[in-house]
């Protein structure tokens, strides 16, 4: 981590990390423009490559911190003894409403690395990357599935709620929506819904 960013007023360093998370989530790490992030972060060009030095090291920056934060708020609202899959996933999304109410964008950014394609980009954040995904794993692994009906076909449950949770989330930025506890509610409005579905279905 940057030793010296974290000198700086903390209201001054999330001004900068949200602005970053804010142009990679939207553009990727091959358009973002660090003019554009400047200009969000209401710095000086000069300022930022002070603390990273160049595009690639305030991504990185940026990905390792995302991964810490994300990591410790998923830790603290996930129970250790909980293996219901849908009470799990209502955990996980407790965990990043706290993450979200800080850095609106940092689930947009982890989101948008997964499908990064540049070379550079992707070898900056791959020790990282593996740290959150492990993490995400540990949660798969413990769950117990036995309360639903015996042919669910889990691979394709998980998929279905990745996939509408990262719609929600994606359509909130593209209509300019984007409020963190209206999306968490959603989220396990439908979360709620699936449950209810599976359930009713021994």
């Amino acid at each position: 981590m940057n030793e010296k960013f974290f000198d700086l007023k903390k209201e001054k360093q999330d001004r900068m990390i949200n602005a970053a998370l804010k142009v990679f989530g939207m553009r990727g790490y091959q358009f973002a423009s660090t003019d554009d992030i400047v200009r969000e972060a209401g710095i000086s060009k000069g300022l930022l490559f002070h603390y990273f030095g160049s595009k690639l090291g305030l991504y990185s920056f940026v990905y390792d911190y995302s991964v810490r934060f994300m990591s410790l708020e998923l830790k603290a609202a996930v129970d250790d003894n909980e293996t219901d899959f849908f009470a799990l996933h209502k955990q996980i999304e407790a965990g990043k409403l706290q993450v979200l109410k800080n850095y609106p964008c940092m689930q947009l950014f982890l989101e948008k690395c997964n499908t990064e394609n540049i070379k550079e980009a992707l070898l900056a954040v791959e020790e990282k990357k593996n740290e959150l995904s492990a993490l995400y794993e540990s949660f798969d692994a413990r769950t117990d599935f036995s309360p639903l009906p015996a042919d669910t076909d889990t691979v394709k449950l998980r998929n279905i709620l990745r996939y509408t949770l990262k719609n929600l989330m994606e359509e909130c930025f593209l209509t300019g929506s984007f409020q963190a506890e209206l999306l968490y509610e959603e989220n396990i409005a439908y979360i709620a819904f699936l449950e209810k579905l599976f359930r009713q279905n021994p």
